[in-house]
């Protein structure tokens, strides 16, 4: 009997990845999303089922929990350790999830990033796993996907990307009269 629920379980991971995998390809469609960010996000929600199919599996084969707590817990233990000073790591993988599934702006959108030490301002260049590139003129600016989502960010549609790279004003010869 329990090897029957383990191919449950095996199939249902199968079915479960094939199903994400066409959802993630029909929403990054929608969203003009470049083929290879689908790759990371495929791959990052593929990892996130194996786990949640492999303690399914684990339970289904009758071991006691305390045997796979005590395991699981060394194991936890040793990647804390080991990625406590990666955790930026992480969460910018989080973000860029957050971003995939729900962020208003896209690639080519003239954004201004509310930072009060800085000017980041630009157009969306790419979005990736770690960060996003945001032209500036001649300059490539890459911001972090954790704080692009902890900052506000100004959409301004109405510009364009010959405005954005004019000189300013004050830099211009004044026109004599």
């Amino acid at each position: 009997m329990n090897l029957l629920v383990a191919a449950l379980i095996v199939a249902s991971y199968f079915i479960c990845m094939r199903l994400s995998s066409s959802a993630i390809k029909k929403l990054g469609g929608a969203k003009a999303v470049k083929p290879y960010r689908l790759k990371y996000i495929s791959k990052t929600v593929g990892i996130a089922l194996l786990g949640f199919h492999l303690a399914l599996l684990i339970s289904a084969l009758g071991f006691e929990y305390t045997q796979v707590s005590i395991f699981l817990s060394s194991v936890f233990a040793v990647i804390g350790v080991a990625l406590f000073a990666q955790w930026s790591i992480l969460s910018n993988i989080t973000a860029s999830l957050i971003i995939f599934f729900d962020f208003p702006y896209r690639v080519g959108d003239k954004i201004q990033v509310m930072d009060k030490d800085d000017d980041i301002s630009g157009i969306i260049e790419e979005i990736t796993l770690f960060h996003v590139l945001i032209r500036r003129r001649e300059e490539l600016i890459t911001y972090p996907n954790t704080l692009i989502l902890q900052k506000g960010v100004i959409k301004n549609p109405e510009k364009s990307k010959a405005e954005d790279n004019k000189e300013p004003a004050e830099s211009r010869p004044a026109e004599v009269q």
